[in-house]
């Protein structure tokens, strides 16, 4: 079974990137609709999770689906749910800012099982299955083995969608940099890949408010099969209801999660 879907999910992931990259050229024409404040959707955006979902549908007609732009579809409380974010990055995307990519992730009874994060720019597939560890483009990955807060290289997601959080966030970044001693923060535009990237080592750890399960549901799995941790801003897994979330390896994620915690909001 994970085999499968994970095969199916590959071959999804990639050919929404293809898609997304054909358009490249011509971004400036694209058809643009803000969803709400600062959040966008376009045409390259429905049409990827167009070919993600008939592809997966065609193989798990009796599953469920969760994809960003188009909501829940398929059979209703199904074990098995695809969860979709067709274009991670689309600010980053129409302003021609090469970070992007195509996250698919299937969860059985709330739980990740299968991961596909693909970053079609530098053809760079991440891809997890429930037991059987995290790869990028076959090989395998680990998180970084840094054992604490100093000198480590983060990650965040300003709040533009939740702007009552930004005094919030303005403290946990002043107390990291100046109380923990990171070495420097990165903002990318892209969670899916944020969390891939601490999958893979590339980053030591990232924290950010307000997601969405489409945001997470790939990343979750990567993080965790590279021998990472995920949890909310108190230290629990409630971080796919309310959307705060904290990775990196354990060390890592357990000092970032108690750094910031007083700063949280209630």
């Amino acid at each position: 079974m994970l085999e499968g879907a994970l095969n199916i999910a590959v071959k999804a992931a990639r050919q929404a990137g293809q898609a997304i990259l054909r358009q490249i050229n011509r971004v400036e024409g694209l058809a643009v609709m803000e969803k709400e404040r600062n959040d966008y959707v376009s045409e390259v955006d429905r049409a990827s999770e167009n070919d993600i979902l008939r592809e997966l549908k065609r193989s798990f007609p009796r599953h469920g689906f969760l994809a960003e732009e188009s909501g829940a579809s398929g059979a209703k409380n199904a074990r098995f749910t695809w969860i979709i974010d067709p274009l991670d990055g689309t600010h980053n995307y129409l302003r021609s800012f090469p970070h992007y990519s195509v996250s698919i992730a299937l969860h059985e009874h709330g739980e990740p099982i299968v991961a596909v994060v693909y970053d079609p720019l530098r053809n760079e597939l991440f891809a997890a299955a429930r037991g059987r560890g995290a790869t990028l483009n076959d090989r395998r990955i680990r998180v970084a083995q840094r054992t604490g807060l100093k000198g480590a290289l983060l990650a965040t997601g300003f709040p533009f969608r939740h702007r009552r959080h930004i005094d919030a966030h303005l403290q946990m970044t002043r107390t990291l940099l100046v109380e923990h001693e990171v070495e420097d923060l990165r903002r990318t535009g892209s969670a899916a890949l944020d969390l891939a990237y601490v999958a893979c080592g590339r980053l030591d750890g990232y924290w950010e408010f307000g997601l969405n399960p489409w945001d997470l549901a790939g990343g979750w799995l990567l993080v965790r099969e590279a021998g990472g941790k995920l949890c909310d801003f108190r230290g629990g897994e409630a971080f796919m209801k309310s959307g705060h979330v904290v990775a990196g390896n354990i060390k890592v994620a357990e000092a970032l999660q108690k750094a910031i915690e007083p700063h949280a909001p209630a």
